[in-house]
C-alpha cells in the first residue's frame, strides 16, 4: 500500500498514526519534531519533507500491510513512479483546510490510469478552515466523480472535531454503485436489500469507486475508520507462492561500505539467497545473478530471511548491477513511464571532479531520472531548486565531497521535421560492418523496427545495434536528445570470421546520425502549467508578469491565474512574485508539453565525440581505446 498526496496534506503523520495504531512505535513522532519513523534522512528531518520512499511493514488485524511512504513534493516526484509500479492499493492524502491541489490531481490521474484501488483520506479536519461539503465537490469536480463519503463530521474545523460512520447501505451509495453495473442495478431495481458492501468491494478493487474519509492524522480521529477501510476495501495481494517467481526492483540504495540494497516487491513464486535468479534490466540483455543476503520488512523493521515468497517486500544484497526498474524472475510488462522526465539541468563543480562524478553515477542509481553528464562541464538534470540542496547535502554527508551549482536551465529536445535514411555498406565501411536505416517522426517513444530478415545476422549483432541507436539518440543535430522517432533497421551486413559487436557499436552512430540530419530537426523547450492563488489587487500586476516572463494566461479570475510559461523563465517569475503580491502569492508548476525555440536553436556540448563529423568522431574513439 502506497501513501502518497501533495506536500504538507499530512502523510508521514499519517504513516506514524498507523504505526502507532498497529504497535509498531509506542509513541506518535512529529515532522515538526523530526523524529518521524520513516523519514530518517537528517536532510528530510531538518525540512520536514520526504524525499526518499520508506518501507515499513506491521499488521492490521490479520492484515499484513507492506506501506510505502512517498514524497509529495513535486521535485521528488520520481520517487512517486518507482513506488506506484509494485501496489497493491493506495490512500491518496488531501488537506481539509488546502484542498485539492496540483499535485493531487496529477496524482489521483496516475493512480486511475494504472487502475490502483484507491481510498481518499481528507486530513487536518481539526483545523481552522476545514471544508466538508464544498471540498467534496471539488474532489468530485477535479479528480473523480465516484468518491462515496463513508463519514460525516462533527463540528469541522476545532479541536473537537469528530467523524460518525455513514450506513452503506444508503440510497446515495447504491445509485452510485448501479450507475457503474448494470448486473448490479437490475438487482438493486428488483430488491433493495441487495450487497451494497461486496459490491462496493468489487468496485473499489477495479478502481471505478473511491471511498472518501475524514480524520486529523496529527490527533489520531478518523484513523480507526480509515484503518477499518483498507482492511474492508483495498484488495490483498493475490500473487501465489507456488507460481514462477516475478519481482520488481523499485529503489537502489548505498549501504555499508557502498554495498547496494536493492529493495523489491516478490509479486509471486519464492527467492531463496544464494540462488541463481535470471534479472531483465530496463534497458539491456538477461543475466544471471544470486542474492548474497536477503532481507524481510515485517513488524517495523527488516529481518534477515533465507527464503522469501509472494506478497512480501524485501531487501537483497549482492546485485552489484541491480538498478531501479529490473525485474527478477519471469519478465511482465513493463510500467511505461508516468511521469514528464527533469525539465532542468544545471552544472555542478568541486575540486576532484574524479570523485564527483563517481559520487554522482553512484546518486543516480538510486534515482536514475537524475541523468549524468560529462563533456566539459559535469552537468545533472533536475526537476526543481530544492533537488539542488538535497544532492548537495548527499554529497556531502555521503561523499565528503562538496560541491557548488551554477544556474539552472532547461533541459531542450529535438524533434524531427521529416524522414532520412542512410546506409554504409561493408565496402565503404571503416570496420567489418554495414549498417543502414530509415528514420521518421512519431508523437512519442522511441519505436525500433526490423526491415531485414532476424536470422540473417547474430542475435548478440542486434542486440548491440539496437542499443547503440537508443544511445546515440540522447544526443541530436544539436547535442539535445530525440525523445520521439521510429527507427528503422534496412540494411546490416557481416563477416561470419571477422566481425565482432564493437564493429557495429562504432559504425552506428555515424549512419544513423547521418540519416537524421537528413532529416533534420527542430529545438523545443520545455512548458510549464502554473496554478496561482494571489490576493484580489495584484491580478492587473501579475498579468503583466506573465506576460514579460513569455507565459500565456489561460484562465484568470479575481484571485487565480492559470496558464503556461517556458520552463526557462519559471524560476524568475517564481522569484518576483514575493515582491509583487506582499508575500501572499501561492504557486505551483508541473510539465505541461514542449513548444519550439523562437529564435536560433541553443546547442549543447557533445559527450560522443560528434558523429556528424567523421574526422572528430575517429580521433575520439582513437582517445578512448
Amino acid at each position: 500500500m502506497g501513501i502518497v498526496a501533495h506536500v504538507d496534506a499530512g502523510k508521514t503523520s499519517l504513516t506514524e498514526r498507523l504505526l502507532y495504531a498497529a504497535g509498531v512505535v509506542d509513541r506518535v513522532g512529529r515532522v515538526d519534531d523530526g523524529n518521524t519513523r520513516t523519514d530518517s534522512m537528517d536532510l528530510e528531518r531538518k525540512r520536514g519533507i520526504t524525499i526518499r520512499s520508506a518501507v515499513v511493514s506491521f499488521t492490521l488485524g490479520d492484515l499484513p500491510v507492506n506501506l510505502i511512504d512517498t514524497p509529495g513534493h513535486s521535485d521528488f516526484i520520481a520517487e512517486v513512479e518507482r513506488a506506484l509500479s509494485v501496489l497493491d492499493g493506495a490512500v491518496l492524502v488531501i488537506s481539509a483546510v488546502e484542498g485539492v491541489q496540483p499535485q493531487t490531481r496529477l496524482l489521483m490521474r496516475t493512480l486511475d490510469r494504472l487502475r490502483i484501488p484507491t481510498l481518499l483520506f481528507v486530513n487536518k479536519i481539526d483545523r481552522v478552515g476545514a471544508r466538508y461539503d464544498d471540498l467534496l465537490a471539488d474532489i468530485r469536480r477535479l479528480l473523480t466523480p465516484a468518491a462515496v463519503p463513508m463519514a460525516s463530521v462533527a463540528e469541522l474545523g476545532t479541536r473537537a472535531a469528530s467523524v460518525e460512520l455513514l450506513d452503506v447501505r444508503r440510497a446515495e451509495l447504491g445509485e452510485l454503485l448501479a450507475e457503474r453495473n448494470d448486473a448490479f442495478l437490475e438487482r438493486y431495481l428488483e430488491d433493495a436489500d441487495v450487497d451494497h458492501a461486496g459490491e462496493l468491494c468489487r468496485q473499489v478493487a477495479r478502481s471505478a469507486v473511491h471511498p472518501v474519509y475524514f480524520g486529523s492524522a496529527m490527533t489520531g480521529v478518523g484513523v480507526p475508520e480509515l484503518i477499518g477501510g483498507i482492511r474492508t476495501w483495498l484488495p490483498r495481494a493475490t500473487g501465489s507462492p507456488d507460481d514462477e517467481l516475478r519481482a520488481r526492483v523499485f529503489k537502489v540504495e548505498r549501504v555499508d561500505a557502498g554495498q547496494k540494497l536493492a529493495s523489491a516487491r516478490i509479486l509471486s513464486g519464492t527467492l531463496a539467497a544464494r540462488t541463481p535468479v535470471a534479472v531483465h534490466p530496463v534497458d539491456g540483455p538477461q543475466y544471471q545473478t544470486r542474492p548474497s543476503g536477503i532481507e524481510v520488512y515485517g513488524d517495523g523493521a527488516r529481518r534477515p530471511a533465507d527464503r522469501v515468497e509472494a506478497g512480501q517486500i524485501v531487501a537483497l544484497r549482492g546485485l552489484k548491477s541491480i538498478r531501479i526498474g529490473d525485474q527478477l524472475g519471469v519478465r511482465t510488462q513493463q510500467v511505461g513511464q508516468l511521469f514528464a522526465p527533469p525539465t532542468l539541468e544545471t552544472v555542478v563543480s568541486a575540486r576532484d571532479r574524479v570523485r564527483l562524478f563517481q559520487a554522482l553515477t553512484q546518486l543516480a542509481e538510486q534515482d536514475p531520472l537524475i541523468r549524468v553528464r560529462k563533456a566539459d562541464d559535469i552537468t545533472v538534470s533536475l526537476y526543481g531548486e530544492v533537488q539542488k540542496e538535497v544532492i548537495a547535502s548527499l554529497l556531502a554527508s555521503e561523499y565528503g565531497v562538496e560541491v557548488t551549482f551554477s544556474e539552472t536551465t532547461p533541459i531542450h529536445v529535438e524533434r524531427l521535421d521529416g524522414v532520412g535514411a542512410a546506409v554504409r555498406t561493408m565496402a565503404d565501411s571503416l570496420w567489418t560492418a554495414g549498417v543502414g536505416f530509415r528514420v521518421s517522426p512519431v508523437a512519442e517513444g522511441i519505436e525500433y523496427v526490423l526491415e531485414v530478415e532476424l536470422g540473417a545476422l547474430p542475435r548478440a549483432f542486434h542486440t548491440a545495434i539496437e542499443e547503440t541507436v537508443r544511445q546515440t539518440l540522447h544526443q541530436g543535430l544539436c547535442g539535445w536528445e530525440i525523445p520521439a522517432v521510429r527507427v528503422e533497421l534496412t540494411h546490416t551486413e557481416y563477416d561470419s570470421a571477422g566481425t565482432v559487436a564493437a564493429d557495429f557499436r562504432r559504425l552506428v552512430p555515424l549512419v544513423l546520425m547521418q540519416a537524421v540530419a537528413e532529416a533534420g530537426t527542430t529545438v523545443l523547450e520545455p512548458l510549464n502549467h502554473f496554478e496561482l492563488d494571489v490576493p484580489t489587487d495584484t491580478v492587473s500586476r501579475i498579468l503583466a508578469h506573465v506576460a514579460e516572463h513569455r507565459g500565456v494566461v489561460t484562465q484568470a479570475t479575481q484571485t487565480h491565474v492559470e496558464g503556461t510559461i517556458p520552463a526557462a523563465t519559471t524560476h524568475a517569475f517564481e522569484s518576483h512574485l514575493p515582491t509583487l503580491t506582499r508575500g501572499e502569492a501561492v504557486l505551483t508548476t508541473t510539465f505541461h508539453s514542449h513548444q519550439p525555440v523562437a529564435g536560433p536553436p541553443p546547442t549543447r556540448p557533445r559527450t560522443d565525440g560528434n558523429p556528424l563529423n567523421e574526422k572528430q568522431y575517429l580521433l575520439h574513439l582513437n582517445r578512448s581505446v
